[in-house]
């Protein structure tokens, strides 16, 4: 009695949510075509060649199209961060002036009055100038300014850094927009189909052919396939809200874009992608010329001990008589051996090359996860491609078949239905971390378009292939 009072309130529930499910709208390209007259109660679409058909995604006819290279370009143009990228390395180009720059000299002027005690002793003005040039060691020089143009290295450098994550984030949230409206699309096809299986479901139960139960259940899968399409439709916008966000403010608020999910992206095999970690990584560059400039701030130090020299001139104007004196001024380092400088900067170029070696190592594991995961992604979308989903299909061809003929009640068919559905979203889930584990190889390898250094060669970086 339970279960059937049960029963009897789901299905009132049913018949009292079908005008709203009815009013759902339905796109123009996902319409359900009208049963043909005359057809069979339990007739049924081509569900399975509608499943095998390649899933299209969903794009706005009316917005601006863009396609994966004009998103780079817009982001490398337009984001705030790259800016402050390059007035870093503008900083440190303005360095390497200062390391060049001579010592300005200084200048005495010194008034006074000479009053004579004794006779014949002139009284007058007595005023005094000296001149004063201090002169730096050439290999002082030399130093500062070497340091300064690893300091400029190290920037542009993490420029580089900072330009190849932009475009790894970048390409992460364009894939993921694709990821987002392939899932939509299946979803409306979904909807649609349960549609059809809806109506004729209301049909079979209608002349009596098949019990309450299916309609029921095909009411309940119609609910669900509504719910998932709000879902897909949502995060559409959440990941397009997400591209423009890194792209920034000169992509529209309304775009479309051009790409597949499907063109996975071919990566050189794992020791050559490691050589060119070591070569083009721009993170490892910069903290080379970290250490390198550290070490050179460990001579500097040292070369500081050495006596400073200036040249003085000094004329005194007197009433009776001028004095003009020249001479060198010295500092002796006598109590200041600059031994606190000297070990402060040994200490910081020992932990510059340490940081180096453990980043090294980093770097080093993180592309030998990023390869060992691309290479499972890789299979599991050819097993998803070339078994799983096809044998789904059939399976689903199958299904259909013995409920048109009434040899297999709906559950059979909804459950081929619910197999297929998720085996396709696998595949769609797949084919994106493929894609996103090629990115994070690129990301490593420090590749970006227009990068002006670290540039990996062509052959070592993934090739990203675009439809036509």
């Amino acid at each position: 009695m339970k279960t059937k009072t049960t029963l009897t309130w789901v299905a009132s529930l049913s018949f009292l949510t079908a005008p709203a499910w009815a009013a759902q709208p339905v796109p123009v390209s996902s319409a359900p075509s009208p049963a043909k007259a005359g057809a069979p109660a339990g007739s049924l679409p081509a569900t399975t060649t509608l499943a095998a058909r390649a899933m299209p995604r969903v794009t706005t006819p009316a917005a601006e199209t863009f396609e994966l290279q004009q998103l780079l370009e817009l982001a490398q143009s337009t984001n705030k961060g790259v800016d402050a990228a390059q007035a870093n390395v503008d900083a440190a180009t303005a360095a390497i002036t200062t390391a060049r720059a001579y010592p300005n000299p200084q200048v005495e002027v010194m008034y006074g009055r000479l009053h004579g005690k004794e006779a014949g002793v002139q009284s007058g003005n007595a005023p005094s100038y000296a001149f004063v040039q201090k002169f730096d060691y050439p290999n002082q020089r030399s130093l500062r300014e070497r340091m300064a143009g690893r300091g400029l290295e190290a920037s542009e450098a993490q420029r580089q850094t900072f330009r190849a994550e932009l475009a790894g984030r970048v390409k992460t949230a364009y894939f993921q927009v694709l990821r987002r409206e392939t899932e939509l699309a299946a979803a409306r096809e979904d909807l649609t189909l349960m549609r059809q299986i809806q109506e004729r479901a209301k049909v079979r139960v209608d002349v009596g052919e098949a019990p309450r139960y299916e309609l029921i259940k095909a009411d309940t899968e119609l609910l669900g396939a509504q719910k998932t399409l709000q879902t897909a439709e949502l995060r559409v916008e959440q990941a397009k809200a997400s591209l423009r966000q890194q792209v920034g403010g000169a992509l529209p608020a309304s775009f479309a874009l051009h790409g597949s999910l499907s063109h996975a992206p071919n990566v050189p095999n794992l020791a050559v992608l490691r050589d060119t970690l070591q070569a083009n990584n721009a993170e490892l560059n910069q903290r080379r010329s970290e250490v390198e400039r550290a070490r050179l701030g460990v001579d500097y130090q040292r070369s500081l001990r050495w006596p400073e020299v200036a040249v003085r001139a000094v004329t005194n104007r007197e009433p009776d008589n001028n004095v003009n004196q020249i001479g060198l001024v010295m500092t002796i380092p006598l109590w200041d051996r600059r031994s606190g400088p000297v070990g402060e900067a040994t200490a910081q170029a020992t932990q510059a090359r340490t940081a180096l070696e453990a980043r090294e190592f980093e770097l080093t594991q993180e592309l030998s996860n990023a390869y060992q995961q691309y290479e499972i992604t890789q299979a599991q979308v050819t097993a998803l491609e070339s078994g799983i989903v096809r044998e789904a299909e059939s399976a689903l061809g199958v299904a259909e078949a013995a409920y048109r003929f009434g040899e297999r009640g709906i559950l059979d068919y909804l459950d081929a239905q619910r197999v297929l559905r998720n085996a396709r979203s696998e595949l769609i889930t797949a084919q994106y971390e493929l894609q996103v584990a090629a990115i994070q190889i690129e990301k490593l390898m420090s590749a970006t378009p227009g990068a002006p250094t670290g540039a990996a060669p062509a052959s070592a970086m993934p090739a990203y292939q675009t439809p036509n």
